[in-house]
């Protein structure tokens, strides 16, 4: 039997590589998974870039988007849109749940957000990276007047919690020496795809409403909000 590589072989390109097909299926269930980060496995990502075609025909099965943004360095599976309801269509099934986020969760995102578009529009590094600290003063204009400090981190605290759990910061690990440190938090830039433009421009009337809705509110982080993950 001839075992010859060919420059083209759909299945093996290169002596050593994995299959193609295993390389999709290791890229379907980690993208299944959640957001797929070039930082994060690079090897993967190139795979992506190569196999990109046949992973959204793949997803497309499941009635699913890739979103893929090269310059970010980030990529996820969307859910398609609803089809119009007059219409008479069906609902399609979700495989990729919508989350209600709660207020202080949706309060937070939009805060991050901003600060990264700030972030950006002073060029230098990509990565924003901010304490704890910084996080909880961003916060704390929004928060009912009279909340005191322990009941603000507390919140903050189960705030970030949920932000670090659905992908958005990612917390990082303390200098050598710094057994003090409260913790410093990277934004993860696939903030910037949930968070559109459009979004943000309307953001100061957002704030309004969630300064209102916060200022009634329980300070509980489990209370549902209107926004969706």
């Amino acid at each position: 039997m001839d075992d010859t590589l060919y420059e083209n072989d759909p299945v093996q390109s290169q002596p050593g590589a994995p299959p193609a097909a295993y390389e999709l299926s290791q890229l379907m269930v980690r993208l299944l998974k959640g957001v797929l980060y070039r930082d994060d496995d690079e090897r993967l990502w190139a795979s992506l870039l190569h196999l990109q075609a046949r992973v959204r025909e793949q997803a497309a099965v499941l009635l699913l988007d890739l979103v893929l943004d090269e310059a970010e360095g980030h990529a996820f599976l969307k859910s398609r849109p609803d089809p119009d309801e007059s219409e008479g269509a069906p609902r399609l099934p979700r495989l990729v749940a919508r989350r209600p986020l709660s207020y202080p969760v949706s309060l937070m995102l939009a805060l991050l957000r901003k600060r990264m578009a700030e972030f950006d529009a002073g060029g230098g590094d990509t990565r924003l990276v901010l304490s704890r600290d910084e996080i909880a003063e961003l916060m704390r204009v929004f928060l009912p007047d009279g909340t005191n400090e322990a009941r603000l981190i507390d919140q903050v605290d189960a705030t970030i919690t949920k932000v670090v759990e659905l992908g958005f910061l990612r917390r990082l690990k303390p200098a050598v020496g710094t057994a003090r440190d409260r913790g410093h938090y990277e934004v993860r830039r696939i903030l910037k795809a949930f968070v559109d433009a459009q979004w943000l421009a309307e953001f100061d009337a957002r704030l309004e409403v969630y300064r209102t809705a916060l200022s009634g509110a329980p300070a509980d982080p489990s209370n549902e909000g209107a926004a969706d993950a």
